[in-house]
């Protein structure tokens, strides 16, 4: 990527990322982004959610670990209900 420019951060945090670098990332409103910041670098990592496909994969998969490790969906749901502060 070879897009280089110069950019200014607001009084409330806002960094406004230059039109060149959104078209050639197709970044649109509403994008989201991973920020990760050490010494003098921020970093920003464009994130989308898994596609549906993607999701109903890791789904399966998780039922597939959850059946190998011989939970059933009682199981599931009592550690659900202990995760969100509930007996």
């Amino acid at each position: 990527m070879a897009n280089i420019s110069t950019t200014k951060m607001s009084s409330k945090g806002q960094v406004v990322i230059p039109e060149a670098i959104r078209k050639k990332m197709k970044l649109k409103s509403g994008a989201q982004f991973v920020v990760m910041g050490d010494k003098d670098v921020v970093i920003l990592k464009s994130i989308s959610p898994p596609s549906l496909d993607d999701f109903n994969d890791l789904i399966a998969e998780a039922r597939k670990q959850a059946r190998k490790a011989g939970m059933n969906r009682s199981d599931i749901v009592a550690a659900l209900a202990r995760a969100r502060g509930k007996k």
